[in-house]
């Protein structure tokens, strides 16, 4: 192949990268806000301990199991939410919408119930005594505070997810951008009041930070309600919505075959990380401090190639639907290769702010550069992680979801966790080498990832018929 086909294969011309950025910089920018007051709100809680911090952090990684599930609830009828909005089918967009409810529904009450239950039991997995820094006991003490507070926001957190995902999947991106913008600010004036005790508030910690946080769900999820059905001539979907909940069995059957598998992919994938995060901290308290700082300013970095990615599942999506299969295989090869060039620029910046943001923190000299060194790790492997995201979104647009579901949870159940669950018990390998072996086999999945893309087996209609 010639440098003019390579060229002409892996970037567009103006008009495509208009279509990209205008679907991607409003998830970017919203993505970016939220997890930057993430961070932030981090921050204000690490000022008033290590303890509090760790506890809240561990707390937040189940929270974070729900959250997926939430999210693979409403990705596999957004699939075919994406190709029906490319037909201009609104009953077919309708149906979908009303099965994530319902899957969204179920989900938020198991987890309402298992976090009530099980959250003292989930959070003690995660503390290990190493060293002097903090107490196990109170570390157990603010994650429990801040779990039982939080659990509050999973039924507006549903909510929104649903209906965002759907005005994204319809091409709506703003308004889920500006509703998060909202609720970012309302998450951080009220931590601010209520995490240090400002304009008379009592100094509530971890509990501040949780109560901020449902009231910003609470914000997020009216805006996003009050202005779609409002506006119901541009979301013609919305007309008829709830007159019935009827879904034809036949789409449920389609949509469980496809969507079943990414639920399932999601879910495990959380509890995955979960189980990273607990092999990790069998290593002490310090570690789990540490890893907490570094993915908190991870997460921020990482919107870049996680807009970039989604946006694949939207405009690949609705190729699809309307049949354009070539024009759906280049814009994918097209996408990911933007995402991925563009992440080794992000990744540099990354690796310069390494041994600046740990700073920020109240925290022991020793936790700032085990953070710092952690930071550099995920810089090192940002490139193909950015190519890992948009590979995952572009096989799963035209319904692969049970290769997606082997491809990305299996591969951290059957590799990942067996590898760090060895490494970090039954070996006196340091920890940051441990964690650069365990993310660096994410190399692997790449090439996997690659060869599935090249064979071209997700390039499906589902909604042909």
């Amino acid at each position: 192949m010639n440098h003019n086909k390579v060229k002409e294969k892996l970037i567009g011309d103006r008009s495509f990268y208009r279509r990209l950025f205008g679907i991607a910089v409003p998830m970017m920018i919203q993505m970016g806000i939220t997890n930057f007051a993430s961070m932030l709100d981090n921050i204000m809680v690490g000022q008033v301990g290590t303890e509090q911090m760790t506890g809240v952090a561990i707390a937040n990684q189940l929270i974070f199991v729900y959250n997926l599930l939430v999210f693979g609830a409403v990705s596999g009828p957004g699939i075919f939410t994406a190709q029906y909005f490319g037909q201009r089918n609104d009953e077919g967009v309708r149906y979908t919408v009303r099965f994530k409810l319902i899957c969204c529904t179920m989900i938020t009450v198991a987890g309402l119930l298992v976090m009530g239950s099980f959250g003292d039991a989930l959070i003690q997995l995660y503390l290990h005594q190493e060293g002097s820094v903090g107490s196990v006991v109170n570390t157990l003490g603010y994650g429990l505070d801040y779990l039982h507070i939080v659990m509050v926001s999973f039924i507006p957190f549903a909510v929104v997810q649903v209906y965002a995902g759907t005005l994204k999947e319809t091409g709506q991106t703003l308004v889920p951008m500006k509703a998060g913008l909202v609720s970012v600010l309302v998450n951080l004036i009220l931590n601010y009041i209520l995490i240090y005790g400002k304009f008379g508030a009592p100094a509530l910690g971890a509990s501040g930070a949780a109560i901020g946080t449902v009231a910003a769900r609470l914000v997020e999820m009216m805006i996003i309600l009050v202005w779609t059905h409002k506006n119901h001539e541009q979301n013609t979907f919305i007309r008829g919505l709830y007159q019935s909940l009827y879904i034809p069995a036949e789409l449920v059957k389609k949509i469980l075959v496809r969507g079943t598998p990414l639920l399932l992919n999601e879910g495990f994938w959380a509890a995955g990380m979960a189980m990273l995060m607990q092999c990790y901290s069998v290593r002490g308290l310090e570690v789990v401090a540490a890893m907490n700082i570094s993915n908190t300013l991870n997460n921020l970095f990482n919107v870049v190639f996680l807009s970039i990615g989604n946006s694949v599942a939207i405009i690949v999506g609705q190729l699809l639907g309307a049949g354009k299969m070539d024009e759906a295989k280049r814009s994918a090869y097209r996408i990911i290769f933007c995402s991925t060039g563009i992440c080794v620029g992000v990744a540099m910046l990354l690796a310069g702010a390494a041994f600046i943001f740990p700073q920020v923190y109240e925290t022991s000299e020793s936790i700032r550069h085990l953070a710092a060194r952690f930071i550099l790790t995920l810089a090192v492997y940002m490139p193909v992680n950015a190519f890992l995201h948009a590979a995952y979104f572009t096989i799963r647009s035209g319904g692969k979801t049970i290769i997606t579901f082997l491809f990305d949870s299996g591969f951290i159940w059957a590799v990942s966790i067996p590898l760090a669950w060895c490494l970090s018990r039954y070996t006196d390998l340091p920890i940051v080498p441990l964690y650069f072996v365990c993310c660096g086999v994410d190399v692997v999945k790449a090439a996997v990832g690659f060869v599935l893309l090249v064979r071209g087996m997700w390039l499906n209609n589902l909604v042909s018929e």
